[in-house]
């Protein structure tokens, strides 16, 4: 891919990511003015500062490599089957996120906010399973990885933010049934 190509991808991924925390930031006012609870020991912060920044580092290791490939004239990256893969991941990836979040409706946030004696949302993809939303983001990430050949940083974030989510599905799990007991 040019590096053209690559910044422009990058541009659209972290457009995307400014929507969805909009949308984000909205519902959290909204919930927690419904008497939404937070869950206690999410690891909120360290998501918030690894999925962006996971984004930004393929980003620029995409633009690196296809920089180095346009000065060489020799292609250091794959053909673009690896490519259209990562760009059919990201978009699959992001129709299953967005499913999720049109199920969830206001009650779609980055953070973990349990409305009491609320009913769990069991419609869309939360019929077949509970976390659709977090199996699009590992999705989002690696469609990315392949779309930039972030053959470094793309595994090595995606497992760091691995790591942080699956604290926050103990502590998700947890707030949910601990609601589903009450």
């Amino acid at each position: 891919m040019t590096c053209a190509a690559t910044v422009f991808a990058l541009s659209l991924v972290i457009g995307l990511l400014l929507a969805e925390t909009r949308l984000s930031m909205r519902n959290e006012v909204g919930l927690r003015a419904r008497g939404a609870i937070e869950a206690r020991g999410d690891v909120y912060v360290a998501m918030s500062i690894l999925y962006p920044l996971a984004f930004l580092l393929m980003g620029a290791e995409g633009i690196w490599r296809s920089s180095i490939a346009t000065a060489s004239a020799v292609s250091s990256t794959p053909g673009p089957a690896w490519w259209v893969a990562g760009v059919v991941l990201f978009l699959a990836s992001k129709g299953l996120k967005y499913w999720a979040i049109a199920n969830l409706a206001d009650r779609w946030t980055f953070k973990v906010l349990v409305l009491p004696n609320v009913p769990l949302v069991r419609s869309g993809p939360y019929r077949y399973v509970n976390h659709p939303n977090y199996i699009a983001v590992v999705g989002e990430l690696v469609g990315t990885a392949l779309m930039m050949s972030a053959w470094i940083t793309g595994p090595v974030m995606t497992l760091a933010f691995g790591a942080a989510l699956l604290i926050r599905l103990k502590v998700e799990t947890r707030a949910l049934s601990d609601e589903r007991e009450r």
